[in-house]
């Protein structure tokens, strides 16, 4: 691991541990501390998505044209203005506007870093690089959360000042060191054969392969990120009497496998193909629903309900740890020269519009029609395999598999030797 991607993985860190701090608590603030009502703090969780599908189609031609860097850092100053003001505002007016400047440069941040990956590494690199991302982030969201949930006093609104400022402090914080990062020069738009900002679009749907890697996406994330803090825990909560610490400890439990997990099922990642990997996520997953159908429907007693609840999210922790190395990736290689950004944005964007989608129709079907929504996500599971296995024949063999290019380097490498050997001979 060189320099520049030692400083993108303290990045990620950093930007993960601010957002930790504030992250669980936007709600109780807008709606109890501030006074501003359960509905102003439904339209800023509204915001947050809605500035993030704004921006995201700009913000991919933007790393494409200008690079990652310059786009992260003007990110990372926004989110930190927004941050800021939103621990100081008042009115509804102030608290939107705020939260969707934090919204829009949290959005951007994650294609650029992304982006500075997949520069800073190699085909071969590429998986240990994603899945380090992914568990520093699961890990200071983590770390965060809990350092924030001791300094929150929600009798003081000085408290949570406190608590944006830090986030503010931690965006910067990461403006400096950011900015030292030097990364390879990468091809911009300009330098790819053929390529052009305003054709990029055309070109990133005219790749069949990528396209249904965005419908498989948004499935996956529509069936299981969309579902945490909204259809799931309402189903747990009204069908299966989940307490709300259990489901604190469902969610700790998801972290937990995550960081657990991540480096341990890295290297059988590498070594399967891609496609397969993802298909068997459809299938943990599909279990997942099941045992959380158990857990709401089944006749056993709370303490087995309890139990079974939070083995469902430990299962989707399982399923997140085999995606990180393998989604991200995949995009960065399906993208041409000088489009990586472009690419990243725009399956960013089909994630943001999966968590936006997921929520809305998932909380009120999970709280009130509770066999018909473990059937419905249990067949969105099955769903992911089956696209899964059809992305993979548009892949060819080294997409799918990366690792078949090293061991075609290492035969061709051996090559001449073997010659040089046998006239020995």
């Amino acid at each position: 691991m060189g320099a520049a991607m030692r400083r993108i993985h303290v990045g990620n860190a950093l930007s993960a541990f601010g957002l930790g701090f504030t992250v669980p608590y936007l709600y109780v603030y807008v709606a109890q501390v501030r006074g501003l009502g359960s509905v102003t703090a439904g339209l800023v969780l509204a915001v947050f998505a809605v500035a993030a599908l704004i921006v995201l189609p700009f913000a991919g031609r933007a790393i494409v044209r200008r690079g990652p860097l310059p786009v992260l850092l003007v990110a990372l100053v926004t989110a930190a203005l927004g941050a800021l003001s939103l621990g100081l505002s008042a009115s509804a007016a102030a608290v939107l506007l705020s939260a969707a400047a934090l919204g829009a440069g949290q959005a951007v941040m994650q294609p650029a870093l992304a982006t500075m990956i997949v520069d800073c590494s190699t085909t071969e690199t590429r998986s240990r690089a994603f899945a380090m991302q992914f568990f520093l982030q699961n890990l200071g969201l983590g770390v965060g959360g809990l350092i924030g949930g001791h300094l929150v006093d929600t009798t003081k609104a000085s408290s949570f000042t406190l608590l944006f400022a830090i986030e503010a402090a931690m965006f910067l914080v990461l403006v400096a060191v950011m900015a030292t990062v030097r990364t390879p020069r990468a091809p911009r738009v300009e330098e790819a054969p053929g390529g052009s900002a305003g054709g990029s679009w055309k070109q990133l749907l005219g790749n069949r392969a990528m396209v249904q890697l965005c419908v498989l996406g948004f499935v996956l994330f529509f069936a299981c990120y969309g579902q945490f803090e909204s259809g799931l825990s309402a189903y747990g909560v009204e069908a299966a009497g989940i307490s709300t610490s259990a489901l604190g400890t469902a969610l700790a439990a998801n972290t937990l496998m995550i960081v657990v997990a991540q480096f341990a099922v890295l290297k059988f990642v590498e070594r399967r193909k891609r496609s397969r990997v993802i298909a068997s996520v459809g299938l943990i997953w599909a279990v997942a629903w099941a045992v959380a159908g158990y857990a709401g429907l089944g006749h056993g007693s709370q303490a087995m309900a309890t139990a079974a609840f939070i083995s469902t999210y430990a299962l989707f922790g399982l399923g997140e740890a085999l995606l990180s190395p393998t989604l991200a990736p995949l995009v960065a290689d399906l993208a041409p020269t000088g489009l990586a950004g472009q690419y990243n944005s725009a399956f960013a964007l089909v994630k943001q519009l999966a968590l936006a989608i997921g929520p809305a129709v998932g909380g009120p079907i999970g709280a009130s029609l509770h066999a018909p929504y473990i059937v419905a996500f249990t067949l969105f599971s099955l769903g992911i395999t089956v696209l899964a296995v059809r992305l993979g024949r548009q892949l060819t063999d080294v997409q799918n598999q990366p690792s078949l290019a090293r061991s075609r380097v290492v035969t061709q490498g051996r090559a001449p030797a073997d010659a040089v050997a046998t006239a020995e001979a």
